[in-house]
């Protein structure tokens, strides 16, 4: 089987982030917020990851976006950084995006959001659409219910008072549920994931996760008047295929790519393709 990935992809696409990429902090509204930036391009793409992730985790996606694009990826409120995540309600993640543009004195960028940070990046288009030119979608969706044993084990895990990788049978529940879709990756990528996914907070995750029971943002999709690229996989567990459908149909002008043998992680398992298939749209007329 052809691998998607390669290990010197990751090993060469880190080290770059490592020795490239400089990290600012600047006190947001709500917390002191930590982004990465790496680049020069003419344009800007702002990076919002997603429900358990960094911002180092896309830095495979970057180093393909580098010569064009000026990456800003930035780190959600976690509670070490000063914010109050009990008091977080979902459109202050919207309301930190637009204070990083505000501090970087930037009027218009692209965005980039991956699964819980698609839904941030889509508030963010409706709310200010002044500030965003073009919109890109990982895994993407309006709205996705929780079960009633996500629901509690959420409410369970928001007092925890652990990382995520602290907390048992984490990476045998995560190797059984995404081991189809990393089928085409190698070893090194799939521990990537699991090294990026266990330094949150899980009290944090658990919060971002219970804003899903309540949250719909079906009723803004049309106030997104940029265009938007969306990009999943075939074999995504997580983000189910109709709640991407959903964003398609509500969006006035999208369109979506889907990778084969790929998961939700895109950003891991097909970093190339997706960069490509990122580029070729953000710098289309």
């Amino acid at each position: 089987m052809k691998l998607s990935v390669t290990v010197e992809e990751l090993k060469t696409a880190t080290e770059r982030f490592d020795r490239e990429a400089t990290w600012d902090t600047f006190h947001a509204e709500r917390y002191r917020m930590r982004y990465a930036t790496w680049g020069t391009g003419p344009r800007t793409l702002v990076i919002v990851h997603g429900l358990n992730d960094l911002a180092r985790s896309f830095a495979m996606v970057m180093s393909n976006l580098v010569p064009h694009f000026r990456c800003i990826a930035l780190e959600l409120a976690d509670g070490r950084d000063g914010a109050n995540v009990a008091m977080y309600r979902h459109s202050d993640y919207s309301h930190d995006v637009i204070s990083l543009l505000d501090h970087l004195k930037l009027d218009t960028v692209d965005l980039l959001g991956s699964s819980f940070g698609s839904t941030i990046v889509l508030r963010t288009a409706a709310m200010f659409p002044e500030r965003v030119r073009r919109l890109v979608l990982q895994s993407g969706f309006a709205r996705r219910p929780l079960t009633r044993a996500q629901r509690g084990l959420g409410r369970l895990a928001r007092y925890w008072p652990v990382t995520m990788g602290q907390l048992p049978f984490r990476e045998l529940i995560m190797r059984h549920f995404e081991q189809a879709a990393f089928a085409s990756a190698p070893q090194e990528v799939f521990d990537f994931l699991i090294a990026n996914s266990a330094k949150s907070p899980a009290k944090a995750v658990a919060r971002r996760a219970l804003m899903l029971v309540k949250l719909d943002l079906r009723p803004l999709l049309l106030q997104v008047r940029c265009p938007v690229l969306m990009v999943g996989g075939d074999r995504d567990t997580i983000v189910p295929r109709m709640f991407e459908a959903e964003v398609e149909a509500g969006v006035p002008d999208c369109r979506r790519i889907e990778y084969p043998i790929c998961g939700h992680y895109s950003q891991y398992t097909h970093p190339k393709p997706m960069a490509e298939d990122m580029l070729a749209f953000l710098q289309s007329n």
